[in-house]
């Protein structure tokens, strides 16, 4: 009987211990940043990222002409329904090499909307969307939905369904600047 419960013991810590080895994909990837920083600390590729907010204020000009510009939010900002928020994304790469293959996921704040094709960046940068809380991203998401026949249709989602918006580099060089903007609008 103590035999068994030793070896039942036995196979838990090998389980257990599996799991740290073979880790979650998230956890790999995690690990796998964690590992090559030690080995190279001296190295350690440096990215500052800094993120700043502005409401869009519509003004006329000398000829009564609408202009619109930027003001920025500051800490007691105050926004209201049907505001339009331009979020801009700056990557500084501080260090003396390149960083590659960047990826920088925002997510849509609650009580916001996501702006359609209002995203601005770079043409080497590739950006794509969510839909669903940040755990997938498609250039171009789309919603099954059921029409009043019965049948099934897949169309693009509505600006409402989306969650997060991310921006892919595959090269940031040595100390430069990578800037990004999108817009939102306060539901």
């Amino acid at each position: 009987m103590q035999r068994i419960l030793i070896n039942g013991i036995g196979a838990i810590l090998l389980l257990t211990t599996a799991s740290f080895i073979n880790p979650l994909p998230g956890l790999l990837y995690s690990w796998t940043i964690n590992r090559a920083v030690a080995q190279s600390p001296e190295k350690q590729q440096t990215l500052k990222l800094f993120l700043a907010a502005e409401k869009q204020v519509l003004i006329k000009d000398e000829q009564g002409k609408q202009k619109i510009t930027w003001q920025a939010l500051n800490n007691k900002a105050i926004v209201k329904p049907g505001d339009i928020l331009r979020y801009t994304l700056t990557g500084e790469n501080t260090s003396d090499r390149p960083l590659k293959n960047l990826n920088l996921n925002q997510p849509i704040a609650k009580g916001m909307v996501y702006i359609l094709k209002s995203a601005n960046f770079p043409s080497d940068v590739k950006v794509s969307y969510s839909i669903d809380g940040g755990r997938s991203f498609v250039v171009n998401p789309t919603i099954k939905v059921t029409l009043p026949n019965g049948n099934i249709q897949t169309q693009p989602a509505p600006a409402s369904a989306y969650t997060h918006i991310r921006f892919y580099s595959p090269v940031i060089a040595a100390n430069t600047t990578l800037k990004v903007t999108y817009q939102t609008q306060v539901r």
